[in-house]
């Protein structure tokens, strides 16, 4: 490769990355704190609550994540709601991302055994330290994996965003390539940052106890 296109080429496409791993990032968090609350409804004592919460999962699971992207860019607008392409990007990212939590969250948590939710009711823990205490930390070390599996297929997915002219990872290497008409080095230069940023967040996911 070019190392004189690699060193006109790097600097914007690292900003490009700095936007990626910012809107992910961001996307994750939203995706975590609805997805816990979604999970809490799934396995609520109301019927109401379940079914609202299998009817979410539903849709964000089954519809493509570049069709819901669409519908929030463009249908939104058309309702009258008039919200900067960066936060449908989000939003839409973190509401997709909050089904699949969902559902690691809550087969992370089943997977706590009832004896120890017994024993902290003996000890006088309440339900909220139960959780924090007990259940959660239990079940942190089996759903780490999944969550870090999640938190790399929106890493990924957040290419789409370059859609609606995001200046993110894949949008930078696509405007060098037009550019520069480069397009085999831009797109290796873009593929090689990604793998660099999944591969940190594998590690952090990568148990060291069971390697």
């Amino acid at each position: 490769m070019d190392w004189a296109f690699i060193e006109e080429a790097l600097p914007p496409l690292l900003r490009g990355a700095v936007a990626t791993v910012w809107v992910s990032l961001a996307a994750i968090a939203l995706g975590f704190a609805a997805g816990a609350l979604i999970a809490a409804a799934s396995t609520a004592g109301s019927r109401g609550l379940r079914g609202a919460a299998a009817l979410y999962i539903s849709f964000f699971r089954g519809v493509p994540l570049l069709v819901q992207l669409l519908l929030a860019y463009y249908a939104l607008p058309f309702a009258g709601i008039d919200i900067p392409a960066i936060i449908a990007a989000v939003g839409t990212l973190g509401l997709c991302c909050a089904a699949y939590m969902a559902e690691i969250l809550r087969g992370g948590l089943a997977t706590v055994p009832p004896g120890a939710v017994e024993a902290a009711r003996l000890l006088g823990l309440t339900r909220a330290q139960t959780f924090l205490r007990i259940r959660l930390p239990i079940a942190a070390r089996t759903m780490r994996p999944a969550i870090v599996g999640e938190a790399i297929m929106i890493m990924k997915a957040s290419s789409l965003i370059s859609l609606v002219g995001i200046m993110e990872l894949t949008r930078t290497s696509q405007a060098l390539a037009s550019s520069t008409f480069m397009p085999l080095q831009s797109y290796a230069l873009c593929g090689a940052i990604y793998l660099v940023i999944n591969f940190v967040l594998m590690a952090i996911g990568w148990d060291r106890k069971r390697a």
